[in-house]
């Protein structure tokens, strides 16, 4: 069972070499555990390694086998484990890259990987039966077509089809029409055989096993024929590639030939209404599994279970389960596999949610611990002033719920048009069959299903409709968002919606009932995600800080005793799951969070500054109608990640404008736009005026962001769990958004800074190393998050029964007028644990450092258990069995960790 991970991000450039150049350094910071994105066979390129191609096969662009088993090696050789990201949910479709899917465009329903991806070969439109579609094409296929862009090309027996850098196979019966011209024309017997062999291939509707059999032996027996027959027979050869050119030059004759194709050429915007198969939300080329599929479940997780079986791998991060058709099958499915792996979900808890009791694993990913601890540093009496100020910028004095059901709308008349559309065909199929309901039309059910998903309060629920097993916590979710769906859309048949309710609790059953149960759960996740992360986070900017992954921007932070509560919960429930506060996935990194969330304690500094430069900023813009709301965001933002570079900025703004999808999206750019956000960046990162007015009004909210972040740290590293840290994080690291958060890490200067704290310990006196003065002293290159992450991550190796599973949590509250700015507790027993929040009131305006003075902690205490404590932070020493100032705790180093001393 980990100890703490390091999560490090594994692509091309930084691959298993790399990787293992910095176990020495990651070992000596204090982990017991590795922790890497995925790394099977991904798309070439592939900067992230969750567009899997081939599960069977390590990707050779990381260093392949050899690689990985050189960095198992060396992992070994440091005592580190190793935990590995898996993507069970899709894998990607790009040309002949994935050879699954390709067999599945060449064969259609008769591939013998059909099964194993999510596609319906009957959908309500005629023309659309038996084929995939493929919505790549730039325009309309018929323009498209007739420009020549769509190519037929040969290369020996192999035929393919060709769009710019697209390819995609040629189904093999297709052929036998051009192969027969090409015999014609050459007089070739031989070549008249094989297009007549070809043509007696079973067909592709032929889906019983022996059909299936036959076509794939035959079709491989053929095309060897082929090719004997064009290298034997040159003349036959160039009949053929003349026949290839005639049909490359008769836009007719080749749309004859792709009309035979096991898949339909599309212009793109057509899978938001007419795609065939599941995605990975709204990605056209990540393609759903159908991994409740014994054999698909076994053959794209059979080298993984391997690595696990053989010690390779101590545990698993299980990539977005929500996505499955069954997510509770599949984690036991998993664990029987796996039965002592330490086994996480990247599953996203609503504030009150819990992962549920009988899932045999770990926990989640920690999305929820960042949304508690990142709200401690919040201040609830800024609400009202955000919320008026955010109002009277942007003219919208909606609440963020509501902005979020529009959003998810707005998605599911989108990019996810063509999921809701599946599921509404499906309802309509159960209408059918019920007299009552058969009258209502297609827009009736349609406009249902998309009020009830808008309104779902969580991600998705857990019905298992083939085995009726339902949980009265699912069926209080429904019922809760079929009672909000009637309130919200009073247009909409409230006997329809019951019904609708009825089928998703259960209560209505059948196969047709079932699959729609199924399908209906998988694309709720994906609407939350779409919707809310994707979209309303991006719209919502009352105070950024909150608009995180797994976060609720409607929640205006988290008090000491929720905090609390939630540990005590994790404690008893789950006390092995991952904590985390910075990941690959998240909006900001913790230190650009915990900056921003000082804010919150300044609204009417925060607001003259705001009602300076927002005039100015709207001076500035030239183009478009100026858009406040993204200029307010831009404030904040250079705000948490200052110093920026413009073109950091310029990208940063340019997406979150695009994820907004009110003035420009990714579909739909709008140049104009985009340009006025450029004339923001610059003005933002280059007006003298700017940054000098700027650089002074940062300097107490650095100093205050900073102390925040290292109580962050301190409490992530503490609280009942296995803390991450994400790669780099243990210095300051003011990141945004993907791409910006997977930027190359100075691996160099981390190791040299830790070298050196480890030099200044072992130089044979009674010291732990340097004084709180000198690791403050590097207060700007981060050496204080870098000592607290250190000798914290000590603490939990020396004393593994105060904080693992073993330990208990006892929440300490303060006394005294600052005891709302301290949030402490023991672990074990025998390690106390003490940070400040809100701390931009104690500093005070004008403070540089991170010392928190003394006379602000006057007569605020908290009891010290008896016993010699010895802070392994500050150094000192305190004596317990009764009460203590703050002061004398935090009075050498912004925040404590005590460990009491053995008796005797």
């Amino acid at each position: 069972m980990p100890r703490a991970t390091y999560r490090l991000q594994l692509r091309p450039g930084f691959g298993f070499a790399a990787a293992a150049g910095v176990v020495p350094y990651i070992a000596r910071l204090g982990v017991s555990h590795a922790y890497t994105s995925p790394y099977l066979q991904a798309v070439p390129g592939s900067t992230h390694g969750y567009d899997v191609v081939d599960p069977r096969r390590v990707n050779v662009e990381l260093g392949g086998s050899r690689g990985h088993r050189r960095f198992g090696t060396i992992l070994g050789e440091h005592r580190l484990g190793q935990v590995l990201d898996l993507v069970p949910n899709h894998m990607a479709i790009p040309g002949r890259d994935n050879p699954w899917w390709w067999d599945v465009l060449e064969n259609g329903q008769a591939s013998r990987y059909a099964r194993y991806f999510d596609v319906d070969w009957d959908p309500p439109e005629a023309y659309l039966r038996n084929v995939v579609l493929l919505p790549v094409l730039a325009d309309q296929y018929g323009r498209v077509l007739d420009a020549g862009e769509i190519r037929l090309e040969r290369r020996g027996a192999e035929f393919t089809i060709r769009y710019h850098e697209h390819l995609f196979p040629v189904g093999p019966r297709s052929l036998s029409t051009i192969l027969a011209v090409a015999a014609a024309r050459s007089r070739s017997d031989d070549l008249a055989f094989v297009a007549d062999a070809h043509d007696s291939l079973p067909k592709a509707t032929e889906t019983d096993r022996a059909s299936i059999d036959r076509r794939h032996r035959d079709k491989e027996v053929v095309r060897g024929l082929l090719a004997r027959t064009l290298a034997a027979q040159p003349r036959a050869a160039a009949a053929l590639d003349a026949v290839i050119e005639a049909t490359n030059a008769d836009s007719d004759a080749l749309d004859a030939l792709l009309a035979r194709q096991h898949y339909r050429l599309a212009h793109w915007r057509s899978a938001g209404r007419d795609l065939g198969y599941r995605r990975f939300f709204d990605v056209a080329t990540l393609i759903g599994l159908r991994v409740e599929d014994d054999i698909v479940f076994g053959d794209s997780h059979g080298l993984v279970l391997r690595w696990i079986a053989n010690g390779v791998l101590d545990g698993l991060r299980v990539d977005h389960p929500d996505g499955l058709a069954d997510p509770a099958g599949y984690v036991r499915r998993l664990r029987a596999a796996s039965p002592r792996g330490w086994l996480i979900v990247e599953k996203i808890l609503a504030p009150g949610e819990s992962v549920r009791s009988d899932w045999p694993i770990e926990g989640t990913t920690g999305y929820d611990f960042l949304r508690e601890v990142g709200g401690l540093f919040v201040d609830p009496a800024g609400e009202d002033p955000f919320t008026e100020l955010h109002a009277r910028i942007t003219g919208d004095a909606r609440p963020f719920e509501e902005v979020g059901r529009e959003a998810r709308r707005e998605i599911l008349h989108g990019s996810l048009g063509s999921d809701l559309n599946r599921l509404a065909a499906r309802f309509l199929d159960i209408c059918e069959g019920h007299r009552r309901y058969r009258d209502h039309t297609r827009h009736d059910l349609h406009e249902a299903l998309l009020e009830v998903l808008a309104v779902m309060p969580v991600y998705r629920t857990y019905a298992r409709p083939y085995d009726g097993a339902i949980d009265e916590l699912d069926i209080a979710v429904i019922e809760m968002a079929i009672a909000a769906a009637a309130l919200s859309r009073p247009a909409i048949d409230p006997r329809l919606l019951a019904f609708l309710g009825e089928i998703l609790t259960l209560r209505v059953r059948g196969p047709l009932e079932s699959d729609l149960v199924v399908r209906f759960q998988q694309l709720s996740g994906a609407v939350m995600a779409k919707g809310l992360e994707d979209t309303a986070f991006y719209r919502y900017h009352r105070l950024v800080a909150l608009n995180e992954v797994g976060g609720d921007p409607g929640r205006f932070g988290t008090s000491p005793d929720e905090f609390h509560a939630a540990n005590e919960r994790r404690a008893a429930e789950r006390p092995a799951t991952m904590l985390t506060t910075t990941t690959h996935d998240t909006k900001r990194s913790e230190d650009v969070r915990t900056r921003i969330a000082v804010l919150s304690e300044m609204p009417g500094r925060w607001e003259r500054f705001v009602t300076t430069w927002l005039p100015r900023l709207e001076h500035a813009w030239h183009g478009s109608p100026f858009d406040a709301s993204g200029a307010y965001l831009a404030l904040q933002t250079v705000i948490g990640v200052w110093p920026i570079e413009r073109d950091r900025l310029t990208d940063y703004l340019r997406k979150a404008a695009r994820e907004a999808k009110v003035r420009t999206s990714w579909s739909s750019p709008d140049p104009a736009y985009e340009r006025s956000l450029d004339q923001i960046a610059e003005l933002l990162t280059g007006d003298p005026a700017f940054i000098a007015d700027l650089d002074r009004w940062l300097v107490p909210l650095v100093a205050a962001g900073r102390v925040n972040s290292l109580a962050m740290v301190l409490l992530k590293l503490t609280s009942p769990g296995v803390p991450d840290i994400y790669q780099g994080t243990e210095l300051w690291d003011l990141s945004l958004v993907d791409p910006d958060n997977r930027r190359e890490v100075d691996f160099t200067t981390r190791e040299s800074m830790l070298a050196s704290l480890q030099q200044a310990g072992d130089d044979g006196s009674d010291s732990d190393g340097p004084g709180p003065d000198e690791i403050l002293a590097g207060t700007d290159v981060g050496l204080p998050k870098l000592w607290v992450t250190h000798r914290t991550l000590q603490a939990r190796a020396a004393r593994p029964d105060l904080f693992d599973a073993r330990g208990s949590y006892r929440p300490i509250g303060a006394v005294g007028p600052r005891a709302d700015h301290v949030v402490a507790y023991e672990r074990g027993p025998g390690a106390l644990i003490v940070a400040p929040r809100l701390v931009h009131a104690l500093i005070g305006e004008e403070a540089s450092t991170l010392s928190i003075p003394a006379d602000q902690w006057a007569g605020t205490t908290i009891d010290l258990p008896d016993g010699t404590w010895h802070d392994h932070l500050s150094g000192g020493l305190h004596h317990g069995g009764g009460t203590i100032p703050v002061g004398t705790l935090l009075g050498r180093f912004p925040v404590a960790l005590l460990v009491r001393a053995a008796a005797g």
